[in-house]
C-alpha cells in the first residue's frame, strides 16, 4: 500500500504545494531526504504537516523568470514520512514518492509557495503496483553490464554482489535518483511511463556516458 493509504487516484489532493527543485528526483515508492532551509518552503511544510502531509516535486523548464520559473510538465508528488528540526530552524524531512502527476494550471499565488492543479490519470499504475517484476524485464544483464561500464568510466565502484540480488526496480530507481544526471535527463527518467521504459532510458544514459569524453555533453534528451 502507498504512503497514506492512497488507492486510487481521486484519493490524491488534486491541489498539491510544489518543490520546484532541478536536479532533484522522486519516483514512486522512492525516499528523498530533503534539507529545507528557505522561509517560504518551511511554510509549505507546516502546512503540509498540518494537513495531509503530501507535496509535489518538480524540476523547471525554461521560461517565466528567475523567482518564479516555469514548471515541467510533470513532478512526482510525495507524503512527508520522517520530520526533524534542527537547533538552527531548518527541517530535515524525508518524502516517499506516491504518483507522479500531469502538472496543470498553477493557482494565484495565496502564499509563499507555488501551488497547481494535478492530474494523475497516466500515472495511476504508480497506486496499484504497475511496476514490473525482476522476472519479466528481459534485459537485466544489459543493465547490469552498462552499469559496470559506466562506473568504470567515472572511476567509481559498488558492492556488485549487492547489486545484482537487488530487486532491479529497486537498484534501477535509486540509481535514477543518486547518479549525476542533468535535469533534463532526469525528467526523462520520471517521465518514462512503465518500468521497462525508465530501466531502458537509464541503460541508455549510462551507455551514452561511459561511451563519451569528460566533457561531452549527454546525447539523450
Amino acid at each position: 500500500m502507498q504512503p497514506g493509504g492512497y488507492r486510487k487516484a481521486s484519493d490524491l489532493p488534486q491541489v498539491i504545494a510544489v518543490f520546484p527543485l532541478d536536479g532533484a528526483l522522486l519516483l514512486p515508492g522512492a525516499q528523498l531526504p530533503l534539507n529545507i532551509f528557505e522561509p517560504r518552503y518551511l511554510n509549505m511544510i507546516d502546512d503540509a504537516m498540518a494537513g495531509d502531509r503530501m507535496i509535489g516535486m518538480v524540476q523547471t523548464r525554461p521560461g517565466g523568470d528567475r523567482a518564479r520559473p516555469g514548471l515541467a510538465a510533470v513532478g512526482c508528488v510525495g507524503r512527508i514520512t520522517s520530520f526533524a528540526e534542527t537547533q538552527d530552524g531548518r527541517y530535515l524531512i524525508t518524502l516517499t514518492g506516491v504518483c507522479r502527476f500531469s502538472v496543470g494550471d498553477e493557482l494565484p499565488s495565496q502564499g509563499p509557495y507555488r501551488q497547481v492543479r494535478a492530474a494523475y490519470d497516466v500515472f495511476a499504475g504508480d497506486l496499484e503496483g504497475a511496476e514490473a517484476p525482476d522476472s519479466e524485464y528481459d534485459d537485466h544483464g544489459a543493465f547490469l553490464l552498462a552499469l559496470k561500464h559506466y562506473l568504470e568510466h567515472r572511476g567509481l565502484d559498488i558492492d556488485w554482489d549487492s547489486a545484482k540480488s537487488a530487486p532491479t526496480s529497486a537498484l534501477v530507481n535509486s540509481l535514477c535518483m543518486a547518479l549525476p544526471f542533468e535535469p533534463g535527463e532526469k525528467q526523462v527518467l520520471l517521465e518514462a511511463v512503465t518500468f521497462d521504459e525508465r530501466c531502458a532510458t537509464l541503460t541508455a544514459l549510462l551507455e551514452i556516458d561511459a561511451a563519451g569524453g569528460d566533457d561531452e555533453p549527454h546525447g539523450l534528451q
